[in-house]
Parts: structure tokens; sequence; C-alpha cells
């Protein structure tokens, strides 16, 4: 029995270790983002990482920022052209459409 007990402890301890170890250094904008899409349904994405931009695949307007992090929306693919600057916890102007969105 304490053969077989020995293994399940040791894998035990390795994940314990494994997942205490160092924290990764990319910060996320801790929250939802959530938008509306094509035919009025309703999108989000959760935590997502600051700095980097989201392309829409869709179409894409009525932006609220839940995050805890400003998040800037784009007219265009790419974060670029014209940008709405949303602050935590804030809308987009109604009907405001945008292609790309970034946060941090």
């Amino acid at each position: 029995m304490m053969r077989l007990f020995r293994p399940i402890v040791l894998a035990l301890a390795g994940l314990a270790l494994a997942m205490a170890g160092p924290v990764d250094a990319a910060v996320a904008a801790k929250g939802q983002f959530s938008w509306v899409g094509p035919k009025g349904r309703p999108f989000f994405v959760d935590n997502p990482p600051d700095g980097r931009c989201y392309t829409m695949s869709q179409e894409a307007h009525g932006a609220h920022n839940g995050t805890g992090s400003p998040a800037t929306i784009y007219s265009g693919k790419q974060c670029k052209g014209k940008s709405v600057h949303l602050t935590p916890g804030h809308g987009a102007p109604r009907g405001t459409a945008f292609s790309s969105v970034r946060f941090g």
C-alpha cells in the first residue's frame, strides 16, 4: 500500500510546486469587456491582457468596459483609426461602432 501511495503524494507535491512557481509578468484587465455583435447578440471577454490589440472579426458596437483598466476602441482594424477612450466601468457613446480594442 505504501508503494502505491508514495507516487501519488510525490505527484501532488510536484503539482503544488509548479502552481506556486513564479507569477507571469503579464497584467490583465480584471473584469469583463462586453459589446453587441451581429443580430444584437451580446459578446464579452473576461480579464483581457493589457497592451494587446484585439481585432473584431465581425461588426461590433455598444462597447462597455467592465474591467479595472482603461480601454480604447478603434474604428479600424489593428487598433488604427479614430479612437474612443473608455474608463473602467463606462461604455462608449450610443451607436459607436468599433473594429478593434486595446486595454491598459
